[in-house]
């Protein structure tokens, strides 16, 4: 099964790529080696004019994330908290792309500076993926003070995070599976 990861904040000293560094880190561990990062801070999206298309959408790596998304069976989309909602770095690569998130579910992972780990930010990812039509996953991560979250080499340094990123992969990899075992019985 692919999954991908969509790391979507490109600001500098950004600390949310390292949890999209340690849920790829568990899904491999979990049997999951196709798992991926699409790390928007090495595209250089301009900002949407229209829809992806391959004929008119040469430059900024649009096809090279059109092809990750299209072979992707699960999506998790990250993002800090900014202003109250998700990042836009990652509305701008999300509104590229229709097709490739049709019927694939879809985890939210919210990141935080505070104790409300980007709650906020959560709930407007979800309301995003029911829009793209694909299936929000009921459970989300919440990476609260995340500037403590971490060691020096990216290690998960606090225990209440380790079990909750466990608990949403373990949750995840089951929605993913039923709806991806759905799909080829059609």
């Amino acid at each position: 099964m692919n999954i991908i990861i969509i790391s979507g904040s490109i600001r500098k000293g950004r600390r949310s790529h390292d949890v999209a560094v340690a849920l790829a880190t568990r899904f491999h561990a979990s049997g999951y080696k196709g798992a991926a990062i699409i790390d928007l801070a090495e595209y250089n999206l301009p900002v949407l004019e229209e829809q992806y298309d391959e004929s008119t959408h040469t430059s900024g790596g649009l096809t090279d994330i059109q092809q990750k998304l299209d072979k992707a069976d699960a999506i998790v989309f990250l993002s800090p908290e900014y202003h109250g909602s998700y990042s836009g770095a990652l509305k701008n690569a999300v509104d590229y792309f229709s097709e490739e998130f049709k019927r694939k579910p879809i985890g939210v992972v919210s990141v935080g500076a505070g104790r409300m780990g980007g709650i906020n930010a959560s709930t407007d990812m979800q309301q995003l993926v029911l829009s793209l039509g694909a299936y929000p996953m009921p459970y989300k991560l919440l990476v609260s003070n995340v500037q403590q979250a971490f060691g020096e080499n990216g290690e998960v340094a606090d225990e209440f995070l380790t079990k909750n990123m466990d608990r949403f992969v373990s949750e995840f990899i089951w929605l993913a599976e039923a709806i991806r075992d759905k799909k080829q019985k059609l």
